[in-house]
């Protein structure tokens, strides 16, 4: 519909230009941008509706009056609006499209187009650099997460989708004061242990010395002291430390890479804070040099942030030893001359507001022009109906096994239907489940929300769920099979669009026809909840047409085949939409 939409916004623009002309209004005209175009409140109204209130002013004429001339002069030229009816509703002008024309254009581009329909090319030519997930090499991937993963993926896909080059990249937070304590808990409780021989992953095995730290902490004052020392050990190179150091992350990071593998998640390039925390320090030093940060009487380098209405900021600390905005200075100096992006999106969580207002503040006063095109996607937190998650304290929902309990939920809920055969690889059909769940629970709100997880709702076969979407594609891929079964008894049916005359039909037209819209405004957004959105109204609208409007048990072969059309063009904007947000496909389910 985006193009349907676009014609009627050049065309209405063109005729508010020629009111003022014929009124003698001398000024700026009226452009594209200044024709704003709702969807009507009822569809016996139209199906797209112009307000004329924007133009009384500039027109010196009252919306009603508008309005009138208006469709006056589109009707004039019939053969301008493909068959369409104009019709002024008091202050608006509404459209009706011609049913069967539309219809027949839409399922014609969409079955011809198949997975590029929905694909645009409105970024082409931008790179954009993408940074998710993040992990601490304390601990192992949680809920919060796989909410970070879930937005990071679907927004490079959305972005892809509208033409633009995207780099996803990771960094792995491999060392600092939360690296130490796990180290120092491993050296006075681990007694030589290892994953292997305790016969759990490595990151599981490292996070249970962090959470042991916190414990042992509470008891002895100087455990924070000593865990400080440590870091000053391994930035200094103490052979021991960096030995622990680098045995440790590489159970950490083997780990998260195991879980990556499970989830779908990938990385175009991983950076590690160990290897980029040394150049932050050198551009810290340089603005130092400059006069841009200064030292205290004690040694500190602060920047001073009056400037954006902020009070100061450590960026070394008086010990030398450098913060999170250190190294994200030099990381960010490193990305680009890697890869010279035009932007570079930041997807962390909105606790981190503050931080990302100060790196980019830092990176524009150290003279980086591209740092303009740096951008935080802020997202709200993930909690459980029981409150929120603390990793120190052992309290997060862990990746892993949240993922088994979805597994076992899906395995389950096969069974107890009786459609392990039709399923075929049961345990392969329950993990994708298990990710559809997930993925479309996580996405079905915007990401700046804060939002509860509950695992036994997000499974579910029925609602707003990835499970729901999925067996809608399995029950469409059933009766298209069923119709290539029957085909010869359809032989002689043609596709027909003027026989598409059931409101329902109509309002599937139009929702495919949106599809193409929906993925701009989301990749426009950062924001995949409008395709998950989409896509339940899609299914909800489907469903229901389908349950009350027989597809092949109809005489009139032409009404078949008419039908068959109409729901090949359903299923391919599914599976389109599928891959936005994560949801693996089943051909049965």
């Amino acid at each position: 519909m985006i193009e349907t939409k676009f014609r009627w916004k050049k065309l209405i623009r063109d005729v508010l230009n020629k009111i003022a002309g014929l009124k003698g209004i001398i000024g700026d005209s009226f452009s594209e941008n200044d024709v704003i175009i709702q969807t009507p409140p009822r569809p016996e109204l139209g199906d797209l509706a112009f307000p004329m209130f924007p133009y009384a002013k500039k027109l010196r004429a009252s919306p009603l009056e508008i309005a009138e001339l208006v469709s006056i002069e589109l009707n004039k030229n019939k053969d301008s609006l493909l068959s369409a009816e104009v019709v002024n509703e008091g202050p608006y002008i509404n459209i009706k499209l011609p049913k069967s024309n539309f219809s027949k254009y839409t399922l014609h581009k969409i079955l011809n187009e198949k997975t590029k329909f929905g694909t645009s090319q409105t970024l082409a030519g931008q790179k954009i650099m993408l940074e998710f997930s993040c992990p601490n090499t304390n601990k192992p991937l949680h809920l919060g997460h796989l909410r970070n993963d879930a937005i990071g993926e679907s927004v490079s896909n959305i972005l892809k989708a509208n033409g633009a080059e995207v780099r996803k990249v990771n960094l792995i937070n491999d060392r600092g004061i939360h690296i130490c304590k796990s180290m120092l808990a491993y050296q006075k409780f681990g007694k030589g242990s290892d994953p292997e021989s305790e016969g759990v992953k490595g990151d599981h095995f490292v996070g249970k010395f962090y959470v042991m730290f916190d414990k042992w902490a509470r008891e002895n004052i100087d455990a924070e002291n000593r865990a400080r020392e440590l870091l000053l050990r391994w930035e200094r190179g103490d052979p021991e430390i960096t030995e622990l150091w680098r045995r440790m992350n590489n159970w950490a990071v083997s780990g998260i890479n195991e879980t990556y593998r499970r989830t779908g998640v990938s990385f175009d390039k991983v950076y590690y804070e160990s290897e980029t925390y040394g150049r932050g320090k050198e551009e810290v030093l340089k603005g130092l040099e400059r006069k841009i940060f200064y030292r205290d009487e004690e040694g500190t380098i602060w920047v001073d942030l009056k400037e954006i209405d902020l009070d100061k900021k450590v960026l070394l600390r008086k010990d030398g030893t450098s913060l999170y905005l250190t190294q994200d200075v030099g990381t960010a100096v490193i990305r680009h001359e890697d890869w010279p992006f035009d932007r570079l999106i930041y997807v962390v969580a909105s606790e981190q507001k503050y931080h990302f207002i100060v790196l980019f503040y830092v990176l524009k006063k150290l003279g980086f022009e591209w740092a303009e095109n740096l951008y935080h996607l802020s997202y709200g937190m993930v909690n459980l109906p029981e409150g929120k998650m603390k990793s120190r304290e052992g309290t997060v929902v862990d990746a892993d096994n949240l993922l088994d309990q979805l597994i076992a939920i899906a395995t389950e809920e096969i069974k107890s239907r009786g459609r392990e055969k039709e399923v075929k690889n049961l345990k392969q059909t329950s993990e994708k489940i298990a990710m559809g769940a997930l993925n479309y629970y996580l996405l079905q709100v915007s990401p700046s929300k804060d939002m509860i997880f509950i695992p036994e709702e997000s499974i579910s076969f029925t609602g707003n769920t990835g499970p729901y979407l999925q067996y809608m594609g399995a029950r469409i891929s059933s009766m298209l099979r069923k119709f290539e079964d029957r085909k010869d008894k359809f032989k002689d049916g043609a596709f027909k669009p003027e026989l598409l005359t059931v409101k329902e039909e109509w309002e599937i037209v139009k929702l495919l026809a949106m599809y193409p819209e929906e993925t701009e405004k989301a990749a426009e957004e950062l924001n995949p909840s409008i395709i998950t959105n989409y896509l339940y109204n899609l299914s909800r609208v489907f469903s229901r047409y389908y349950h009350d409007n027989p597809v092949l048990h109809n005489k009139d072969p032409n009404l078949v085949v008419t039908r068959i059309t109409l729901v090949k063009a359903v299923l391919q904007v599914l599976k389109n939409a599928f891959i936005l947000v994560g949801i693996p496909f089943l051909e049965n389910m």
